[in-house]
């Protein structure tokens, strides 16, 4: 005979039991004793997959100073481990990271596997994932990894280089994927209010569509089209009418925007309406425009991430490439913690902001959280009409339309921030 408490009673177990074991896999082995009493008569019990969990876990976050590991099999933990929890075991053994890899992916949720990957890398040092390419091609391709890359990328030997390469172009290719489309679109929404424009050009004279919109205009006798209207191109459909200039800092706290910045930049670079430059530094300035136009993961492996930041010295390379400043927008893409002179830059980009140039400063270019920053320099270039702001990739595209539209960029860019917040 059915028993309805009873059934309530063995699902309440159950849920019980999946809560426990789910903080066992949280708080680690440590915990164990302290959570079976909480399971009843049977104690606490893994089941396969979860013990799996449990053995890539523990693979990074037990033993956390590095100078232990777990061993990771198929079916559990090695060695088992003791102590303070989670982060705190004592096992010793070896990784098998190819199958540690295959667990992680298969067992973890996407974001999930992001953090991990790198928390084994900054936790245990695991180089390897990126010095086998069998290794380095099961990794989840994401941005955290490609900033690994580019500031490993001296010392990654040549037999994973093409491996390297093939993951750092899967993450460009989704990132262009994902805003090339929007910035496009703005741009061209800015710079061509109408599709064509009356000013008398015979080289801008869109032959093909002033014949078809005069056949009506036919004249028999004289077997001839009298055009009642003639249509042009837009200029800014034929000619790099602005000057689009990029100046980004490769310190490595800007890893994540140096890599949306580049994506930008190879954007900016594929419309013709736009003359782009791109500029990275630190003590030193590299122009790499030529690598952006041609291919942005080229251009990522040309950036050297870390060293000391001279943005004083990058402004003025970069002052080189403005031939008509009101028809130049300027992004610096720093978080303003200058190694150079703090006074000349200020200065710097006030008379560029005079001239007429359109300038921003963005803090970091990413998905990310509230930005490390000078918040004095940042102070001190919004006072003198250089915004700067934390931008998210999705932000950047109305941003650039509005500049190009001469909005206020300041009050743009706290409506902007207002609405992400």
């Amino acid at each position: 005979m059915y028993d309805a408490n009873e059934s309530n009673e063995a699902e309440d177990s159950k849920q019980q039991a999946h809560s426990v074991s789910r903080w066992r896999l949280i708080l680690g082995e440590a915990a164990e004793k302290h959570l079976e009493s909480m399971n009843g008569p049977g104690g606490l019990r893994l089941t396969e997959e979860e013990a799996i969990m449990d053995a890539a876990l523990a693979a990074i976050y037990d033993d956390t100073d590095g100078s232990q590991g777990t061993s990771v099999g198929g079916s559990g933990k090695g060695s088992g481990s003791s102590g303070g929890g989670r982060g705190a075991g004592s096992g010793r053994g070896s990784v098998n990271l190819s199958r540690w890899l295959g667990d992680v992916r298969n067992l973890f949720s996407e974001d999930v596997v992001s953090i991990i990957q790198n928390d084994a890398i900054e936790r245990r040092g695991w180089k390897q994932l990126l010095f086998e390419p069998e290794l380095l091609s099961s990794v989840k391709p994401d941005i955290q990894m490609v900033g690994t890359l580019m500031a490993l990328k001296g010392k990654i030997p040549e037999k994973t280089k093409d491996t390297a390469r093939m993951l750092v172009k899967a993450v460009v290719d989704e990132l262009m994927a994902r805003m090339k489309e929007d910035m496009r679109r703005a741009v061209t929404g800015a710079l061509n209010k109408r599709q064509h424009t009356p000013l008398p050009s015979l080289s801008g004279l869109d032959w093909k569509r002033t014949i078809q919109r005069n056949l009506k205009h036919y004249d028999m006798e004289r077997k001839m089209i009298i055009p009642e209207r003639f249509y042009y191109f837009d200029r800014a459909r034929r000619s790099k009418e602005w000057t689009v200039i990029l100046d980004i800092d490769q310190s490595g706290s800007m890893a994540e925007s140096v890599i949306w910045a580049s994506v930008t930049g190879a954007i900016f670079a594929s419309m013709p309406a736009l003359d782009t430059r791109v500029v990275v530094f630190d003590t030193e300035v590299v122009d790499l425009t030529e690598q952006c136009a041609d291919d942005p993961v080229d251009m990522l492996f040309g950036i050297q991430l870390g060293g000391g930041t001279d943005i004083n010295k990058s402004v003025a390379y970069c002052e080189n490439f403005i031939e008509d400043p009101k028809k130049t927008l300027f992004i610096m893409i720093t978080d303003l913690y200058e190694g150079g002179n703090q006074a000349a830059l200020v200065r710097r980009m006030r008379e560029m902001r005079e001239s007429g140039v359109r300038t921003l400063c963005l803090l970091a270019l990413s998905d990310g959280g509230r930005p490390f920053y000078d918040e004095r320099l940042a102070r001190l270039l919004s006072r003198d009409g250089t915004p700067c702001f934390a931008c998210t990739p999705g932000m950047l595209p109305e941003l650039v339309a509005g500049a190009l539209q001469g909005q206020d960029m300041s009050a743009l860019a706290k409506k902007l921030t207002s609405e992400k917040g």
